[in-house]
């Protein structure tokens, strides 16, 4: 009887220890960003797409290394850099090796800072830190560091695609520019005037305000002050609610010039604007689908769709990020040694699903691709948004936008 239940219980200790070391052989994922408050929409998306990215493109053909899956793991950092960080050293002490992270420039400036630090202090525990929306240019600049990878296009890059087109409209004469209090909006700020300044010389720029992030509940008196500057245009980092709070505002104040956006589609956002942002809303992405650059393009936001029918594709270098991890993973035969990873990483050039090329820059870790430029559009929609008859519709492309962009990034390498 005793060696009965000895081999039982040796039995299950077993089962249990294999099933552990099968979880445990999982390269995981540490996903930090809002899932609660007034942000936990776009958050909540982003991890929809981590998710998915990382099953159809990884798992279910056949992980890295031969057969380990992508398992993403979510922290919610309730949009705090305090929280960020505490939830960090929560999953680098769960082994996580892998850590992704968007929403917010400033709190991407606290993940990089303290990923660097780390690193130094722990070289056998080291991670990798994969920025996939945090555009402000310092964090491939003077802010650079060798474990931080951004997949999305720079504030300055998507500027530069964005005024290109705004110079092309001789009718316009004054731009108002609003943006949300942080390094984000005021590096967006920043680029606007600079890229004014040398394309449209003759353009007068009639305010220049930021406000509270994620603290305005209602933004008529800033859309008053738009209309009352005769503004003919508008250019605005906002994200989030903050996005759906300042465009609805501006639109219903009576305000009929163009919007110029980096982040106005999905989210609740195209829905709420609706038959008012068409023509209006402008925005700078990558991987637009309208239209889609191939059938394997529409197949797999089509099946995205499907699994989580309250969200969209709003962030395309998820998928650029996940593929290309898994890339580097395998070209380095490893999933823990992360400086190897990180090795093959850089210079990697990466054929998108969103069609194009990605190049990771060796020189300050940023991607290099395809921006568009796109307006919200009822017509010749491939892929609607937001669970709406609305889309973006690609009005023009800069091919490997950034390309030959100057960086003050001087990386030191392990």
């Amino acid at each position: 009887m005793k060696i009965k239940t000895l081999f039982g219980l040796t039995t299950a200790l077993a089962l249990t220890i294999g099933a552990s070391a099968a979880f445990a052989e999982n390269i995981k994922i540490a996903f930090i960003d809002p899932l609660s408050g007034p942000f936990a929409t776009t958050g909540t998306n982003g991890l929809a797409e981590w998710n998915f990215a990382a099953d159809q493109l990884v798992n279910q053909k056949g992980g890295v290394l031969g057969g380990t899956n992508f398992e993403i793991v979510s922290f919610d950092n309730k949009m705090s850099g305090k929280e960020s960080l505490v939830q960090l050293q929560v999953a680098i002490d769960q082994g996580i090796r892998y850590i992704a992270q968007g929403n917010s420039s400033g709190i991407a400036h606290a993940i990089t800072d303290a990923v660097n630090k780390h690193n130094k202090r722990n070289p056998d525990n080291r991670v990798l830190f994969l920025n996939y929306s945090a555009v402000d240019p310092a964090l491939t600049n003077d802010k650079c560091n060798f474990w931080h990878f951004r997949f999305d296009a720079n504030a300055d890059i998507k500027m530069d695609a964005l005024t290109d087109v705004m110079a092309a409209d001789a009718s316009m004469k004054k731009v108002y520019l609003i943006g949300q209090d942080y390094s984000f909006g005021k590096a967006v700020a920043a680029a606007a005037v600079a890229n004014l300044g040398s394309k449209r010389p003759d353009v007068e720029i009639v305010g220049n305000e930021l406000h509270p992030i994620g603290k305005v509940k209602d933004f008529t008196p800033y859309a008053r002050k738009i209309v009352a500057s005769g503004a003919d245009a508008v250019i605005t980092g906002n994200w989030g609610s903050d996005m759906v709070g300042l465009g609805k505002a501006i639109m219903e104040s009576g305000f009929e010039g163009p919007i110029y956006t980096y982040y106005a589609a999905s989210n609740g956002i195209t829905r709420t604007f609706g038959a008012a942002g068409v023509g209006t809303i402008t925005q700078v992405l990558q991987g637009n689908t309208n239209p889609p650059a191939s059938e394997r393009t529409s197949a797999y936001v089509d099946a995205f769709e499907a699994k989580y029918p309250d969200h969209d594709i709003s962030q395309a270098r998820i998928a650029n990020a996940v593929e290309m991890l898994a890339k580097a993973i395998d070209a380095a035969g490893t999933g823990d040694d992360v400086v190897k990873v990180a090795l093959a990483l850089e210079g990697m050039e990466h054929d998108s699903i969103w069609g194009g090329k990605v190049f990771m820059r060796p020189s300050d870790h940023q991607a290099i691709q395809d921006v568009d430029i796109a307006v919200q559009s009822d017509q010749n929609i491939r892929h609607p948004l937001d669970n709406s008859e609305f889309g973006l519709v690609t009005q023009s492309t800069v091919v490997m936008a950034g390309m030959d962009s100057p960086t003050t990034c001087k990386m030191k390498r392990p």
